[in-house]
């Protein structure tokens, strides 16, 4: 009794916290203390159907060295998805289109001058002697880094080339001591600095940058590996919101509405168990709006569907329970008997259910791509939370009341 006690005060503890954090949210928005420390009243990252963004066509282009192929174009697909992620970008979609075309799309992002430019560049280095003579690429590359001397406060990005590229580099510098070597970038050129002398370690710098985020993004774009082919943007262009803000307007009407049914019909017809159920159900939502602010997931309609059905399976674990419950009860048994012989005997119903569904949820995140990966993610953690909810917080709470011994009458618990 003391420990349920105690689990029970934990859980309403719990959910009055969450609840007042959410309540006060829009105020806490304003604070930059409260903010700080508040995790809920961030709001949740929403994808680019529900507040737009930048939708941007790459084409990939045949060269006499390199050709557009299958496997170049899952290369360039590779590179894309790196330098994207290092800008911490949430959630971009690339998808294929065709034999020779990627569709990036960004959330959040407003200038498709700026997506282009920062994060889908075609960063293509090279260093060319005087007669045109191409020594190194950013293929050579192993690494690039920014940094600022502390000495002349020169803002610098730190090259490293790998062994093949690093022979090749010191054979140019050997050949052309006394001569410029062009340091090229996209086609431009950014410095020709003169040999003084062989550079046998594979290092060089390339300077002249205004700022350390002028140098981090160049960097980046170096780091994450040469374009396997030649790639020219297509087409770039804002996404407006207006679609996406019409459609989550009603998807938190429906949601509204539909967990409102859900209150009602498991008060009415389960009775109390009905109102463990809902309490429960209210700390799930919590949890799991919780986790999708932690875990920074990237909101889309796919996703708002998949939390719904995650709700849909939260109930659908009480009524297997409460269903079993009552069968107990009709034959006899105590009510804390009754209890656990029920929870027992839905276990492996739940159990499976569950365990089909997020197995579902592993295979679309695993083979999917953008809102496909997010509606997993979003159900996944869904699934998990339900199973919390179901198994444990509404056991404690049904373990509670019948220790507490108020209420006895099995009509109460709808047998």
């Amino acid at each position: 009794m003391k420990w349920n006690k105690i689990m029970m005060l934990v859980c309403i503890v719990v959910v009055v916290a969450l609840a007042t954090v959410a309540a006060v949210a829009p105020v806490c928005q304003k604070s930059p203390y409260l903010g700080k420390y508040l995790p809920l009243v961030k709001d949740i990252t929403l994808g680019l159907d529900l507040q737009g963004g930048v939708h941007v066509v790459l084409e990939a282009r045949d060269t006499p060295e390199a050709k557009v192929t299958p496997d170049t174009m899952k290369q360039l697909m590779a590179v894309i998805q790196r330098r994207i992620d290092q800008f911490g970008v949430a959630e971009p979609v690339i998808q294929q289109q065709g034999r020779n075309r990627l569709i990036v799309e960004i959330a959040g992002r407003v200038d498709p001058e700026e997506a282009v430019r920062s994060m889908v560049k075609t960063a293509y280095l090279e260093f060319k002697t005087m007669d045109g003579k191409t020594v190194v690429t950013g293929a050579d590359l192993k690494d690039a880094i920014e940094s600022k001397d502390p000495a002349t406060g020169q803002i610098k990005v730190d090259l490293t080339f790998n062994a093949a590229g690093a022979r090749k580099f010191a054979d140019a510098t050997r050949a052309n001591v006394g001569k410029p070597i062009a340091i090229i970038l996209d086609g431009r050129v950014l410095q020709t600095p003169v040999v003084q002398e062989p550079i046998p370690n594979g290092k060089a710098q390339i300077t002249g940058y205004q700022s350390l985020e002028e140098a981090h993004n160049i960097a980046i774009l170096l780091r994450s590996g040469a374009l396997p082919v030649k790639v020219e943007v297509a087409e770039k262009r804002a996404v407006g919101p207006a679609l996406g803000s019409d459609s989550l307007a009603k998807s938190k009407h429906a949601g509204l509405v539909g967990v409102l049914a859900i209150l009602i019909f498991m008060l009415m017809y389960y009775r109390l168990p009905g109102l463990v159920a809902d309490f429960a159900l209210l700390i799930y939502a919590l949890i799991v709006l919780a986790i999708y602010v932690g875990l920074h997931v990237t909101m889309t309609l796919p996703g708002i569907a998949a939390f719904l059905l995650s709700l849909g399976i939260a109930v659908d674990a009480n009524v297997i329970i409460f269903e079993r419950l009552k069968e107990e009860l009709r034959t006899g048994k105590s009510l804390r008997s009754s209890i656990d012989a029920g929870f027992k005997r839905a276990f492996t119903a739940i159990f499976d259910s569950n365990a089909t569904t997020l197995i579902a949820a592993v295979v679309l995140y695993f083979f999917g791509t953008g809102p496909i990966r997010g509606f997993a993610i979003t159900l996944g953690v869904g699934i998990v939370a339900s199973m919390f909810t179901a198994i444990s917080v509404t056991r404690w709470l049904l373990h509670l009341i019948a220790a507490s011994g108020l209420v006895k009458n099995a009509k109460a618990y709808g047998a």
